[in-house]
């Protein structure tokens, strides 16, 4: 059985990335149910609209920061998928608006999310374990889990259906697509994605709080064991969230399958062109090189920024079709394991492609079956 994420916090190998905040060790333990708020103090100035001219420096400060919105507060875009740091900044305290740290990294990267949520995290905001709140009865990594068992998590994080969420991770854009999908799938409409992410809203100069309180880490905890309760048949509760099922937003393995002859979707996989091509190994042993027959490959960091925010949607839709996808025809995601493919998604979501589906088990679940046909740019170019 999984351990509690509070057992993960206390007893895990990973080290805090060498970028914290402290310097002390051990960073986390020693102020663990202690919040302290830092502040930013502004060395630039604002025209009238508002807009930065220069760069922050940052300072240790009891207060929080003095800037204040000069206008009044907004709803999110309906027609966007992701919201500003600025956005956030304005409506942060607004009842209704709860926020969401997502963060999650690639095992090879060695950067403990909960723990960099500790160190400094958006105030007020949630912790979201990917790894956690994922299908205990797979194998395969953060597989989408039940409906009950999200519900039941995601209440246990004190989450209703009348909450507008905003998810945000520590890379700029990389796992909260994956959080935003799944409150999609799950039928929470009213979910959008933190543009750039903490680093972008610790350049434009706010506030980030360092440590946890005790009722924030026991909300994550609490919402693991949730997720256990209920593969293990335990009652849980009280459910304060409602989940309403949309199978349109995410594939299986015989859907793919099937597609490969129908080529009723456009399929775009996400990860890296030698990845795709079957050219670099992949990072999961047993795992076969390569990709979906008639798939096209559009690696996420090319839909990205320099500063990991998303694309306007012109140069999105230039992205898509310099790949040959047009906009016009369905299309599914897929990547290694079911993140960046979101990403895509994400993307597409901008150029009003609302409907994507994601292969949930994308490259680790294909590659690992040996009856699942597979291509690499050898056998693309000997069938041209």
């Amino acid at each position: 059985m999984a351990s509690s994420l509070l057992t993960k916090i206390l007893l895990s190998p990973r080290a805090i990335h060498t970028s914290s905040l402290f310097t002390h060790h051990p960073p986390i333990l020693s102020s663990f149910f202690n919040k302290q708020v830092f502040s930013i103090r502004a060395v630039s100035t604002f025209t009238s609209q508002n807009t930065r001219l220069t760069g922050w420096a940052p300072c240790m400060a009891s207060s929080v920061v003095s800037r204040r919105a000069t206008y009044s507060t907004r709803s999110a875009p309906t027609n966007e998928p992701v919201v500003s740091v600025d956005w956030l900044y304005e409506n942060l305290k607004e009842p209704d608006i709860k926020v969401v740290d997502a963060s999650w990294y690639m095992p090879d990267e060695q950067r403990n999310p909960i723990q960099e949520y500790q160190v400094a995290h958006i105030p007020g905001a949630l912790f979201f374990d990917i790894d956690g709140i994922a299908d205990r009865t797979t194998n395969l990594p953060h597989m989408l889990p039940s409906e009950a068992a999200f519900a039941a998590a995601v209440s246990a994080l004190g989450i209703q259906n009348k909450d507008d969420l905003v998810v945000y991770d520590g890379k700029g854009l990389f796992s909260a697509a994956r959080v935003w999908w799944m409150f999609r799938v799950f039928g929470h409409d009213r979910v959008w994605v933190l543009d750039g992410g903490l680093p972008r809203w610790r350049a434009s100069g706010y506030d980030v709080e360092s440590s946890a309180s005790s009722d924030a880490i026991l909300k994550a905890s609490a919402a693991s064991e949730a997720i256990e309760k209920v593969y293990q048949g335990q009652p849980v509760g009280p459910i304060t969230f409602e989940t309403k099922f949309q199978p349109r937003l995410v594939w299986t393995l015989e859907q793919v399958t099937k597609n490969i002859e129908e080529k009723s979707h456009q399929q775009v996989d996400a990860r890296s062109k030698p990845r795709f091509d079957g050219i670099a190994a992949e990072p999961r042993k047993g795992i076969r090189s390569g990709h979906v027959p008639g798939s096209k490959c559009i690696p996420f960091p090319q839909i990205l920024d320099s500063s990991q925010a998303l694309l306007p949607a012109d140069e999105l839709k230039k992205r898509f079709e310099q790949e040959g996808i047009s906009l016009e025809k369905p299309v599914v995601t897929s990547c290694g394991t079911g993140v960046t493919a979101c990403i895509l998604a994400l993307g597409l979501h901008r150029l009003g492609k609302t409907d994507v589906p994601v292969y949930d088990g994308s490259w680790t679940e294909w590659g690992s079956h040996s009856d699942t046909p597979v291509d690499t740019a050898d056998t693309a170019t000997k069938t041209q």
